[in-house]
Order: C-alpha cells, then structure tokens, then sequence
C-alpha cells in the first residue's frame, strides 16, 4: 500500500478505503454506462471533518479528487477519469438528520441523506420537503444540490437551489466553511452558497445543507389529460394557472412515443385512456385545505377545454393508488427508454412560449437530417425543460446514429441557442456538455467562469474535467 493510502486508511478506517477492483466497480462508472474511469481508491469518510482530513492530504500529494452522492449523475459528474490518478470521496456515509426546525420551517441535512429519507423526514414532521425526481430512493442531497436537481414541482416551488438556506462545504484546500445559517434574509454581502449549488462539485463539496420545508398539501388532484399539440398543452397550462395559481405544481408532458414505450417495458404500466394521444398531459393539484375540492376545480376547467378541443380525453385519479399509477407512467420514461438501447439525450430548456416551436421545428430538422429516426419527447412544461432523446429502433442503425451524435447535438442545441435557451436544463454539465457549452456562452462568461474556478481551486484537483 503506498504512503498516501495508508494515510487515508488512518482517517477513514480500513473498512472505508476501497482499493480492490471489483469492490470500486460501483463507483467508476455513471448509471447511464457512458462514463466508467479508474482510481487509486474509493473513500468513504464519516463526517466532515474527515471529509476535510481526505481533501487536506490528497491536495498535499497533489492527488485530484471526484465527490460522488448516489452516483446517479447523467452527464458523467461524478465519474473520475481514466488515468487512474483521482481519489473518490464517496459522501454516502454522511448520512445524519442533523436538526429540525419546525417553526422555522427547516431541516439541516447530511449530504449523504438520500432525498427520499429528507422527504420521509419532512413528512414526519407534517410538512414538505419539494423536490422529486425518479431517482429520488437512491440519489443523495448533496449531488441534487451541487447538480441544482430540478424535477417535476419547479413549476410551484422552485429548482434545489431555491430551497436551500445554508451550506456546509469543505473546500478545494481543506477548509470547512461552515455556512449552515437559517435565514431567509441575510443582506449581507455576496451569496456564497450559490457558486456551490450547480457547480457539480469543483469549487468544493458540500457536506450539509439547511433547506426550505414547505407545508403539506392535505389534498391532491392528479390527473392524466389527451391534447392534439403542444400549443394545446401550453394553452392549458396558461387556462391552469390563472385559475389555480400556486396550487398548480406540476405540469407535465409526454409524447405519445414516449408513452408507448413505457407502456411497453413497465410491467403493470396501463393507459388511464381508451387510446394512447398524440400528446399526454399530466397535472397535479395540492392545497394545505383537506376540503379544497381541487377535483371539482379541475373539472370546471376541463369541461370547456373539452368542448373547445383544447382536451381530447381526461382522467383524473379517484385514489391514491390511482394517483400513484398516473406518475409512474411519467417517471419510468427514462427507465423504459433503457430497454431498447442508447439514444441521443437532450435535457434542454426553452420559455415556455416556444416550446411548441422548438418540437416542430427540431422534429422537422432531425427527420431531414435522419429519416426514421424516433424522437421521444417528454419534459416539464411548466418550467420550459424538454428532455428531447433520439434513436432508431433497429440496433445496426442507432449504433450508427450515435456515431453522429455529434451532429444530432449541433441541430438541437443550435435551435434552443436560436429560441433563447439553455442546452443543460437541469442535469448539468459534468463530462456531456463540457466542450459542447463554450459554443453557446460568450467568451466573457466562459472567462467569469474560469475565474471563479481558479480563485477556488488554483490547482485544479477539485473534481477536474467537470464543467470546465
């Protein structure tokens, strides 16, 4: 064992320093099996102090360092390189409810808390902790947070960095900068918390967080709505929100590619309609009031959206288990894609008002460009996300296509560029969209960026080749 792994073993334990080939496999490779790298060691500290303990030494022996959550990165964050050269510093044993405030509506989290036990917590204390995403069991706070997680309640309650009070982040030299204030007002000078949230771990690792509780919503209105468009779809949600306001939190939709797919590959996946539509619409209602009739309110707005042709068929969720059903439609869209191979992936945003004409006109491009090619759209519409995936079904075919990836991209990303948007809605940059972004940020921006990088991390060892 050389000289510096001893010395993590002597912070870490034995126990947590993982060397052995097939024991590291988990953490080398990203869950979409894009990325698979090599390193010296897997560590696994307990606690901060530790974690600033792993970075002080590594940075000592010039070794670089890769943070790593659940692992559940899709654009290669949390995946060292190839060299062999990095050191992973996997937070999952960082994993302590630290402090519930319920007056003040916050909870104060380890990042190795997965989102789903914030959420349980939140919950047990009668209130909601918002974000949600389909890998929301396994994902960590700490990589949601450093990636600015979105998911499907942006539309009422903001992206991860909106609900986010305080950080606790060990920087790139081994300092703790203990940051973990509660304060919804705090005009004190820069926001320092916000250069870590969406840095995907390269200006320092965030190691506890204080976020936002929201109230419970008492009751719940879910339903699964046929639209002829997209232009129906934004019309809608135009119709949803000046009626319900705040109590709209999420609106989604899904082509009818996409559920196809996933009434294909998911077991017990059914149509809630008598015909898969050409476009879905998945909405939700919630209000503190048990008695808020939403049903009722949701009704009176289908009803002439119906009459009009604005909905071609509805159905709203009678039970909970209904309501679970409805969701799980929209959630395995990604895991349903899986079954039937690689596919171009797009997570992109547009305003909300051209979303329309970015799926005509990419749609008209790409099948140009790419004669039977299958698109499967489906995305948040409320917040203006598309995640925008492309494939042929034969096998010989997409291999093909994704040896073009690269002009798929250029199509694609130029058109949202082109509609004033952003080619990384909510995954993040990581290793993906690395090279690909500096075509559409000015070279003022990229400089900002670099900046902010090199006054942080002059040696470049926090998470290297990431976003920068």
């Amino acid at each position: 064992m050389t000289k510096l792994l001893t010395e993590l073993a002597a912070i870490v334990g034995d126990a947590h320093l993982i060397t052995d080939p097939a024991d590291q496999a988990p953490y080398l490779r990203d869950w979409r099996g894009r990325y698979e790298g090599r390193s010296q060691a897997i560590v696994r500290p307990a606690n901060t102090e530790e974690v600033a303990a792993v970075v002080r030494l590594c940075v000592a022996h010039g070794v670089p360092l890769v943070p790593q959550g659940g692992n559940t990165s899709l654009c290669g964050a949390a995946t060292p390189d190839e060299s062999g050269s990095a050191v992973v510093i996997s937070l999952q044993r960082l994993n302590r409810i630290r402090y519930l405030d319920f007056d003040n509506d916050t909870l104060t989290v380890e990042a190795g808390c997965t989102l789903a036990e914030v959420q349980a917590t939140a919950a047990a204390a009668d209130r909601l902790f918002p974000l949600s995403l389909a890998s929301e069991g396994t994902c960590r706070i700490g990589g949601n947070l450093s990636t600015n997680a979105g998911g499907v309640h942006v539309l009422r309650y903001g992206n991860a960095r909106d609900l986010v009070l305080g950080l606790e982040v060990v920087l790139p030299d081994g300092l703790i900068w203990h940051g973990l204030r509660a304060l919804r007002k705090d005009n004190t000078g820069y926001d320092l918390k916000q250069l870590f949230l969406g840095a995907e771990g390269t200006l320092g690792i965030i190691t506890a967080a204080v976020l936002k509780l929201s109230p419970r919503p008492r009751s719940l209105c879910t339903a699964w709505l046929a639209v002829p468009n997209p232009e129906a779809a934004v019309a809608l949600l135009r119709q949803f929100r000046s009626e319900c306001g705040e109590r709209l939190s999420a609106f989604e939709l899904m082509s009818q590619p996409t559920l196809a797919l996933v009434l294909r590959h998911i077991p017990g996946a059914q149509c809630p309609l008598s015909e898969v539509p050409p476009w879905s619409v998945l909405i939700e209602l919630g209000d503190t009031r048990a008695d808020a009739g939403l049903d009722e309110i949701a009704e009176a707005i289908l009803a002439p959206a119906i009459e009009s042709g604005l909905v071609l068929d509805a159905a709203i969720a009678r039970s909970e288990a209904q309501r679970v059903a409805l969701w799980a439609l929209r959630e395995n869209a990604s895991e349903a894609q899986r079954h039937e191979g690689v596919s171009v992936k797009h997570d992109v945003s547009v305003p909300v008002s051209r979303i329309p004409e970015f799926l005509h006109r990419a749609d008209a491009a790409l099948l140009a460009a790419f004669p039977g090619l299958r698109i499967v759209a489906f995305g948040h519409v409320g917040d203006g996300n598309l995640h925008y995936n492309c494939s042929k079904p034969d096998a010989d075919a997409n291999a093909a296509l994704i040896g073009e990836r690269g002009d798929v991209n250029r199509i694609v990303h130029d058109l949202v560029h082109e509609l004033g948007g952003s080619i990384s809605a909510e995954h993040g940059l990581g290793q993906l969209k690395r090279d690909e972004i500096r075509r559409y940020k000015s070279e003022l921006e990229m400089d900002l960026m670099q900046r902010i990088k090199s006054a942080f991390d002059p040696k470049c060892l926090m998470n290297p080749g990431k976003v920068l």
